[in-house]
């Protein structure tokens, strides 16, 4: 049998050869753009262990990075307009980042000392040092978009289009990239592994270019043939049409636009963060949404930027409607979104029955009604100022997107450094907002005026938009967010300030019959002094210091908040140091309002330092009988960095022959996979540890490198000081028995009870990027670690001491046994044992505060005070 001809394959015709060649850069620059996005996270993370994170410090560093973006677009893209073979270009662009982001990523990692010393003795070097560590791989990924524009060589009057389609692809991949660290690559891998991972999508985009024409359309029939030096360049860039007034001018508008768009977002990352939580992961998808709304604003006008007619026109009205679009979704703000954010968390949850997804949609309603609609706008924005920059030419495609982008972009810093240093400051959110809609109303309307032959109805619209602008900023008041605030908290505002980095307010509310202040920063509840924070604070200071087996002089406490952890310190006496590091000035402004504090805000006794708790160890050599801290919830974005096991070695250095450290431990606040590993963390450092219950929902770990001897003689001197025994009296602490009952176990019993969980370290800061909090993990976390509780190793204690502990242990578990009935709704069982610990309590205050000293018979009604609603929600604290 014969065998029919095969048909000849069809050829590809050019218009689909562009049209591949098209797609395969979005392809790489979304790689690119993945990888740069992975990078600046965690980056940001390693800069907060070098320079702090202080708004001033982190402020500065992240400039570094964004600087370094601007530099590298516009110098690198004139290059990449010299270059014959800008494909190859950008493959030397992406294995260069790889390198020296990965050798970046490596150095911040041990750079903090070295930091901290070069800062008291050789400044500014370790501040040109960040900036190079940071700026170096950022300039080079600044050259990345414009080398592949160049290698795609659009046609006169095709910039907008062509720039604006991988913009958008670049920017896509971003956002996949303030996803990917935090969800995935993080929690898998650790920060380095992170880094590895993000280099290799690098290599990999760079590769990728070799898919495309090794010279560029234009270079190819430019250049003349043969082997000669000029075969392997474009005509030089000075042969290439100047830059048009009109383009200046539209650089120019497009960096003021820079400046307000990154202004809009530190406004509303302080604004946005009452509606979300302060998790890690809710700051990605906030991040995430910012990012989407550019790439999708661009890709949408890059299908018809070179076709507008008027692009002057359009180009300022999408300025201008930013910025009052964002006006408007503030002034709008209300208890609407609260419920939105409800409902698309229940209908999450009930779909794919994972609490964090629930969450992130949680996120996302508030993220997309804040942040989404301003930046498709901005984003939309990119194409048209690229048409405008390019006027027509060919030839300078590089050059081009490099100058929009890094106009932009250096724009973006000057603005986020005037808004969150300047104007927040001085005029509040809301007032700070309206100012930069205002100014984008202008900048909108200058654009329109620009239009030639003018347009009458864009000329009405401009003026309309600035028109509408001014109604919202004069009809918005100012303490929109204070009243969004007290709202949804259910208090009463006693003081508010919006500060550089951010909200701090004090709000009173009442539980039961019970009133007590809270302090919100960020509109997070972080304490308050309500008897359960007045208990475990002032045994947070005063526990340790009573059971010290030296004569403590010395102690830092590390976060002021309410000041009670503090303040307790003025009630030791013989303390000859007494430091507080405290990161914002608004919160030690704020501690004066709060009550058991002994006002320690203005007490000359107290050193208080304005500084990054972990930065003040690593510039200070000061050495500390006591070091305690006090920080928010370890699970919140950024925390971590006080419950590391470096960050505990890095304590154990600065303790003084017998020194300890007091470390706070919330059992509420994470799932006690997570609570295990900030357990291991601190045994692996002090071989000597001990953990003790300063409160239903709090804990206290205590590390040495000594052994500590519970001596029941010197226990019972110091808590006879008046003012030692006042201070514990008040929070129902009135003997060394109700002390000693405290206690839980040793570091065995820690060792045993943390098993073989991974420590939380530097590297793997497992705690932050955990999962979820699943319900009812408290109910498991504290009776596991009741469990471990053994008799307290009392040295010198008669029969007498160990009786009254005894009962004073059975006291607090029957306190406890309530609270955990409280916790799983089982109203009865509650009401049974709080009746029977009033029985046996009497009149101790700490108790009281729950059911409001009334002393009743079994089978009564329950009691007053507070009642099971404060153990279950975690109490005010």
């Amino acid at each position: 049998m014969g065998r029919g001809r095969r048909p000849a394959p069809r050829r590809t015709t050019a218009p689909e050869q562009r049209q591949q060649h098209h797609l395969l850069a979005r392809l790489l620059l979304f790689l690119s753009g993945v990888a740069a996005l992975v990078f600046q996270v965690i980056w940001i993370k390693q800069l907060s262990l070098v320079v702090g994170v202080d708004v001033y410090a982190v402020t500065t560093a992240v400039s570094a990075f964004f600087a370094g973006l601007g530099l590298g677009g516009f110098t690198l893209g004139r290059l990449a307009d010299r270059s014959a073979r800008p494909a190859i270009f950008y493959l030397a662009l992406e294995l260069a980042i790889a390198v020296c982001a990965v050798i970046t990523t490596l150095v911040l990692a041990r750079f903090a000392p070295a930091f901290a010393t070069m800062e008291q003795w050789l400044m500014p070097l370790p501040w040109i040092c960040v900036f190079g560590l940071v700026g170096v791989p950022a300039f080079l990924m600044g050259g990345t978009l414009p080398a592949l524009a160049r290698a795609l060589t659009p046609a006169a009057g095709q910039a907008g289009s062509v720039g604006g389609a991988l913009y958008a692809a670049n920017t896509a991949g971003a956002v996949v990239g303030a996803l990917a660290p935090v969800f995935v690559l993080i929690p898998a891998f650790g920060v380095q592994g992170a880094a590895l991972a993000a280099a290799g999508l690098n290599v990999a985009a760079g590769l990728g270019a070799l898919l495309l024409p090794a010279r560029s359309p234009a270079a190819a029939t430019e250049a003349p043939a043969g082997p000669a030096p000029a075969a392997r360049h474009a005509p030089s860039p000075r042969a290439a049409p100047t830059m048009t007034a009109d383009a200046r001018l539209a650089l120019g508008l497009y960096a003021i636009a820079g400046g307000l768009a990154l202004g809009y977002e530190v406004v509303w990352s302080q604004v946005i963060v009452q509606f979300i939580s302060t998790r890690a992961f809710a700051f990605s998808v906030v991040l995430a949404t910012y990012l989407t709304g550019l790439a999708v604003g661009a890709a949408i006008l890059a299908r018809f930027a070179d076709r507008i007619r008027r692009p002057w026109a359009v180009f300022g009205l999408l300025l201008a409607g930013a910025g009052v679009v964002a006006l408007a979704e503030v002034a709008l703000l209300g208890r609407w979104l609260a419920g939105t954010q409800t409902a698309a968390e229940a209908m999450m949850f009930a779909w794919t029955g994972n609490s964090l997804a629930g969450a992130s949609a949680r996120f996302l309603v508030a993220a997309g009604s804040i942040v989404l609609a301003p930046t498709l706008l901005l984003g939309a924005a990119f194409p048209l100022a690229l048409r405008l920059v390019a006027g027509g030419q060919a030839g300078r495609t590089g050059g081009n997107v490099g100058a929009v982008v890094s106009v932009n972009t250096l724009g973006g810093v000057m603005g986020a450094l005037l808004t969150g240093l300047v104007l927040v400051p001085a005029l509040g959110l809301v007032r700070t907002l309206a100012l930069l809609a205002l100014a984008a109303a202008v900048l909108g309307l200058l654009a329109v005026w620009r239009e030639k032959p003018a347009s009458r109805w864009a000329r009405v619209g401009g003026w309309g938009v600035l028109a509408v602008a001014v109604l919202l900023a004069v009809t918005t008041p100012a303490g929109r967010l204070a009243e969004l605030l007290m709202e949804s908290r259910r208090g009463a505002l006693v003081a508010y300030e919006e500060a550089r980095g951010a909200t701090v307010a004090v709000l009173e509310q009442s539980m039961g019959r019970n009133r007590f202040r809270r302090l919100y920063i960020q509109g997070v509840s972080n304490s308050g002094d309500a008897m359960p924070s007045l208990r475990y604070m002032r045994l947070q200071a005063l526990l340790p210091l009573i059971i010290h087996s030296g004569e403590p002089r010395s102690a830092l406490v590390i976060g002021m908040g309410t000041g009670i952890t503090a303040g307790a310190l003025l009630r030791y006496p013989g303390m000859e140091k007494r430091v507080v590091a405290e990161l914002l000035p608004a919160v030690v402004r704020a501690a004066p309002h709060f009550s058991g504090n002994y006002g320690v805000a203005t007490d000359p006794r107290i050193d208080i330092r304005m500084r990054d708790g972990r930065r003040e160890l690593l510039r200070s050599h000061d050495r500390y009988d006591l070091i305690t801290l006090e920080p928010p919830p370890p699970a919140a974005a950024g925390v971590v960095n006080l419950y590391s096991r470096d960050f505990y070695a890095l304590a154990r250095d600065r303790l003084a022959a017998g020194g300890m450290v007091a470390q706070w431990l919330p059992l509420a606040t994470q799932n006690g996979e997570d609570t295990r590993s900030l357990v291991r963390a601190f045994i692996d450092v002090f071989p000597h540890a001990s953990l003790w219950t300063t409160d239903f929902h709090e804990m206290l770990l205590v590390g040495s490198m000594t052994p500590v001897e519970l001596d029941a003689g010197r226990i019972a001197r110091r808590m006879a000081d008046p003012q030692v025994a006042t201070t514990l009296a008040e929070v129902g602490v009135g003997s060394p028995a109700a002390l000693l009952a405290t206690w839980v176990t040793d570091r065995n019993g820690l060792a045993a009870w943390a098993g073989n969980a991974a420590a939380v370290t530097d590297d793997h800061p497992r705690i932050e990027y955990g999962t979820w909090l699943r319900p009812g993990v408290f109910q498991q976390t504290l009776p596991s670690l009741l469990q471990t509780q053994t008799p307290p190793p009392v040295i010198n204690a008669g029969s007498e001491l160990a009786a009254a502990t005894a009962v004073e242990s059975e006291r607090l578990r029957l306190f406890y046994a309530a609270g955990l009935h409280a916790q799983a709704g089982d109203r009865e069982a509650w009401r049974r044992d709080i009746v029977r610990l009033m029985q046996r309590a009497g009149d101790n205050p700490y108790y009281s505060w729950f059911t409001g000293g009334a002393r009743k018979p079994a089978g009564s009604a329950a009691p007053g005070g507070s009642g099971p609603g404060a153990m279950r929600g975690g109490g005010a604290g």
